[in-house]
Formats: structure tokens, sequence, C-alpha cells
């Protein structure tokens, strides 16, 4: 599997300690191949690396490119990822999930498969480059300064703003919104909104 590095955001942990996430360097921009033209390579790289004997479909994934099924012997590629990919970051998908179809599920990202990856011609990286082209997620938090993080599924507790400061920091909390509309605390969730109240008693507690 073939998955974005990166995250956004500081969280409180169970005992108030913060969990520190590096603000990441994505870049969006649209340089893509014709997605008509993947699949064909796909299958060509398959059949020259002998495993011709796998399918290979697209799948609805947003921030994963590619996927080994080891147990249907089939590989998956994001439709959205690969419209906007450029024909070497969709070879290096391709032959990154090649590399897992041919040394098997029990290798995962170790030695072995890394070197195979190299041999047919990929780089061995685990993770995508974080120059490569995203889709961007539906849910945005903003922080009282402007800055923005987005996610692909709603945010389960509330985080801080990792560029405002290192560790969790109620100051630099992030608001929310979901397809452009802001989002209400107990509209996220209970769980959430249950969060930030014990978050802003603590903060009054702390003031007295």
């Amino acid at each position: 599997m073939l998955p974005y590095a990166g995250a956004d955001c500081a969280k409180p942990d169970a005992a108030g300690a913060s969990t520190v996430r590096p603000d990441p360097t994505w870049i969006n921009y649209a340089r893509g191949v014709n997605l008509p033209d993947v699949l064909p390579l796909a299958q060509l790289l398959m059949e020259e690396h002998d495993v011709a004997d796998w399918s290979v479909s697209f799948d609805r994934a947003r921030r994963r490119a590619g996927q080994a099924d080891h147990s249907r012997r089939r590989i998956t590629l994001s439709r959205q990822l690969m419209a906007l990919y450029d024909e070497s970051e969709v070879r290096e998908t391709v032959l990154h999930e090649i590399a897992h179809a041919r040394v098997g599920a029990a290798h995962g990202h170790d030695a072995v498969w890394r070197a195979e990856a190299r041999r047919i011609g990929a780089s061995g990286r685990r993770l995508v480059s974080g120059e490569a082209p995203r889709v961007p997620g539906r849910w945005v938090g903003t922080c009282p300064a402007g800055h923005t993080v987005d996610r692909m599924r709603r945010p389960a507790l509330p985080c801080s703003c990792s560029r405002c400061a290192r560790g969790f920091n109620a100051e630099h909390l992030l608001s929310w919104s979901y397809d452009g509309v802001p989002v209400s605390p107990q509209e996220i969730g209970a769980g959430y909104a249950r969060a930030l109240a014990g978050i802003s008693r603590a903060g009054r507690r702390a003031a007295e």
C-alpha cells in the first residue's frame, strides 16, 4: 500500500499532554496523465514484471495511491489521485504495488520488498512524496491565525494548530467546516463536544 506522509495538528492526550504532529508541505496542482491511459500502462508493467495473472482496477481512495490485495491477486489504484499524477508518479505507484505482489504480503515494506521495488525501477520509498498532488479533504480546520488543515474524515477530538504552537494549546484550537459550511462542536459529535467542554473547564481552572 502506498499512503501519504504527513499530519496536521496537535491533540491533547489522555493525561493532558500533547502529541505533536508536523505541519505538512502538500502541493496541490493538476498535471495528470489521461486517466484512460493509466490502466493500460499498469497492465503493461504487470506483464513486464511477471504479475500478469493479477488484475488491476481503480478504487475510490483519496489518500492512498495504490494497494495490492494478495487474497484477490488484485492491484487497485486511486482514481482521483491517478488523474492528478504525472506519468512518473503513476509508474512509481504501479511498480510499488507490483513489488508487493512479487514478494508477498508477509514482507510489507521490509528490506526484501525495498530491494525488489528498486530492482524493477521503483524508488523503494514506503510513502508517497510530500510534493505529490493530493485530493483535498472535505473537512477543513482553521485556527484563529487563519492557518488551515484539511481531512477526509470527521475530527474525533479537538486539536490545535501545529504551526502556531508545537504542543496542544487551547488558544490555537481549530474550528471546522465541511464542504465550506461551518460546523459546530455539537454537529461534529457528542464526544467531540464533551472533549472540548473539558478543555474549556481545565482552562478556566488554570486561570483561577
